[in-house]
């Protein structure tokens, strides 16, 4: 408990003060946070983000991440059906496709959680080609 008391002071907190707001021990204050971390999850975040993009509700910082999160999504999602599609129709080359989807696929899930752990770290969560394309193609329409 003597431990303690170095930290429970350095805080500026009395003793039976129980009027502490719980920010005190939040790392990052970022408000929309959570929001933005649902954005980013690999697979799921994509209907949250569609919906977020249809409705225009929410922070541009939201918006921008959604519009990054859709794009992210479909060029996956699009390169991994071509590259199935090739690996079914090929007997020469299809071992090498389904390779070449499954590093794809890692890459899409790995640079999620990157994204995921720079949202938490409350740092800049753009890609440099994918946002600048997400803007372009998505801010037109949605």
């Amino acid at each position: 408990m003597e431990n303690l008391e170095p930290i429970h002071d350095s805080l500026g907190i009395e003793d039976g003060d129980d009027s502490v707001s719980p920010e005190i021990f939040s790392q990052n204050s970022h408000p929309n946070q959570r929001q933005l971390l649902i954005y980013v999850i690999p697979v799921i975040g994509f209907l949250p983000s569609l919906w977020t993009l249809y409705s225009r509700q929410g922070s541009r910082e939201q918006l921008t991440v959604s519009r990054q999160s859709v794009t992210m999504t479909f060029t996956w999602l699009l390169a991994y059906l071509l590259l199935a599609t090739g690996a079914a129709s090929s007997e020469f080359f299809a071992l090498r496709l389904l390779i070449l989807n499954s590093f794809l696929t890692s890459g899409y899930f790995l640079v999620s959680i990157w994204l995921i752990f720079r949202i938490i770290r409350g740092q800049y969560s753009r890609l440099p080609g994918l946002s600048n394309l997400a803007e372009r193609v998505l801010g037109k329409y949605l």
